[in-house]
């Protein structure tokens, strides 16, 4: 195995190793992409204080998450598709999780059903959810998640409609990939992916296809999924939601201090401060600035977790003295597991828990629990000093 030091390195195997289609789905946001990038630079805005001469012995980042314990402040999160990155995907994303000690969500739109991340998997999981129109369809996909003993639900609020990513129109990449020419003779380039996909039986949308009324195959998949999500979608709306599921709810999606208040109105656990990744509305404040002013406004009523832009334990740490009480990390596993599978996310792990634990050290402080804002030198007006 090459030697993996930083997310990077993961990165451009991933590139190398998986067809372009499904790299760019990873790789890209919406429209101008400015909150794609931003989500991720502007944590380069703030800066560590470092502190010597300090008993930085006894480390520890354990911590929890919505009462669930955790190795280290972070949680994998919901990505659409994550078994056409790797044969069985899904599962080799939660069984790396599963090892490290840290939760697992699976995405509605996954390859690998909810039931087939139960059967090889132990530990429990997170299960994400859509906000679509078919009551039926969506109570049993709660129930389907209560009978797999997952231990928390998901629901993704930020989709009522679908931000315009250029790339994923120019390669075909819909709900099912719609295959051209040019993608399959790149796929034809790619043979150690072509040869472990066509090993595994898990190739189509596992929590849909023969789920959904009138999904029977691939074919059908494309009608379903564009009159599925509810653009009348309102916090009535996710209350109904709410009365159908009765562990532990997670909202996620939120990037403003009105919403998150909404959320806590709800009867939520937890919140996630995210803009889908910057695959949404582009132009929108990066996840990082606009995690304070929900903090401020939440105060202690609800937990908050942040998404989008995470890239290295350096941004863990720095969100979570923020106030974050956890990160949630897309992108930065996708890469390993395109590059490597399972071993790809567990080395992703590895560097994000080493860059969080030595520079959490390095700050002067032992305990992820009790790192603060005093660790951070934040420039004025970061979160936004906006004319009326």
């Amino acid at each position: 195995m090459p030697h993996i030091t930083e997310i990077e390195d993961l990165k451009r195997i991933y590139r190398r190793r998986v067809p372009k289609m499904f790299y760019d789905y990873c790789e890209s946001g919406s429209w101008s992409e400015q909150t794609f990038r931003e989500n991720s630079s502007d944590f380069d805005d703030i800066y560590l204080r470092q502190r010597v001469a300090i008993d930085m012995t006894g480390r520890s980042t354990a911590t929890s998450l919505i009462g669930q314990d955790a190795a280290m402040p972070v949680a994998l999160a919901p990505v659409g598709l994550t078994g056409m990155q790797h044969a069985d995907g899904e599962i080799h994303a939660a069984r790396a999780a599963e090892k490290f000690g840290v939760p697992y969500c699976l995405s509605t739109m996954s390859i690998c059903s909810i039931e087939d991340v139960a059967e090889n998997t132990s530990a429990p999981f997170w299960m994400q959810v859509y906000t679509l129109k078919d009551d039926d369809f969506m109570q049993r996909l709660f129930d389907r998640a209560k009978a797999a003993n997952c231990s928390a639900a998901v629901i993704t609020v930020d989709l009522q409609l679908l931000g315009q990513r250029h790339k994923d129109i120019k390669n075909g990449l819909s709900a099912p990939p719609k295959l051209t020419p040019k993608s399959v003779a790149n796929m034809m380039t790619k043979v150690p992916w072509g040869l472990e996909m066509l090993q595994t039986k898990r190739r189509f949308f596992g929590n849909i296809v023969g789920h959904a009324k009138g999904v029977e195959d691939p074919s059908s998949l494309a009608t379903w999924t564009a009159q599925s999500f509810d653009q009348a979608l309102n916090w009535d709306r996710i209350r109904e939601f709410r009365k159908m599921w009765e562990g532990p709810l997670i909202i996620k999606g939120i990037i403003d201090p009105h919403d998150a208040l909404e959320a806590c109105n709800v009867g939520a656990d937890a919140i996630v401060v995210s803009n889908h990744g910057g695959r949404q509305l582009d132009g929108a404040l990066s996840s990082i600035r606009a995690l304070a002013p929900i903090l401020d406004a939440v105060g202690d009523k609800i937990e908050v977790h942040l998404d989008s832009g995470v890239r290295s334990g350096q941004d863990v740490l720095k969100a979570v003295a923020m106030g974050a009480k956890g990160c949630w990390i897309g992108r930065a596993y996708v890469y390993g597991l395109g590059a490597m599978g399972e071993k790809g996310v567990s080395e992703a792990l590895r560097v994000i828990h080493k860059e969080l634990d030595s520079s959490m050290g390095l700050c002067g402080r032992t305990d992820i629990n009790e790192v603060d804002r005093d660790i951070l030198l934040i420039p004025k007006g970061f979160s936004g000093d906006w004319q009326a």
